[in-house]
């Protein structure tokens, strides 16, 4: 099965710390990836931007606005896919990502959330 991981953070937390400690936390990091990558299960990771667009239909046409568009402090950071065979797989592995393995996400409040992909078709 594919999961789709969605990794929240609170940006004020974040915003609000100087550039040279987000630095020390990201390079606290790179082992924890190079872990979570190890078994191959991990079909893409991507860190995402602020900016968004909505794309919606409306009176027949349409429409694009800005973005974001939580009415909370949390954001989304991050996405990735995994293959597991069920959800405990998927929650055993979703682990091993820094979100949840560096100490400085609790204070963040980074988290992930794990979905089922039920309709999905690989490119050729």
């Amino acid at each position: 099965m594919i999961f789709l991981c969605i990794g929240y953070l609170n940006s004020e937390k974040m915003d609000t710390r100087p550039k040279e400690e987000i630095d020390a936390v990201m390079k606290e990091c790179l082992p924890h990836l190079e872990e979570f990558y190890k078994n191959g299960q991990v079909i893409i990771d991507a860190g995402l931007e602020s900016e968004t667009k909505c794309l919606r239909r409306l009176n027949g046409k349409v429409t694009v606005t800005d973005g974001p568009f939580t009415e909370t402090k949390e954001l989304i950071g991050s996405i990735f896919l995994i293959e597991a065979k069920d959800i405990e797989e998927a929650i055993q592995m979703a682990s091993l990502h820094p979100t949840i393995q560096v100490s400085a996400g609790e204070e963040f409040g980074w988290r992930i959330e794990i979905r089922p992909v039920h309709y999905f078709k690989k490119s050729e």
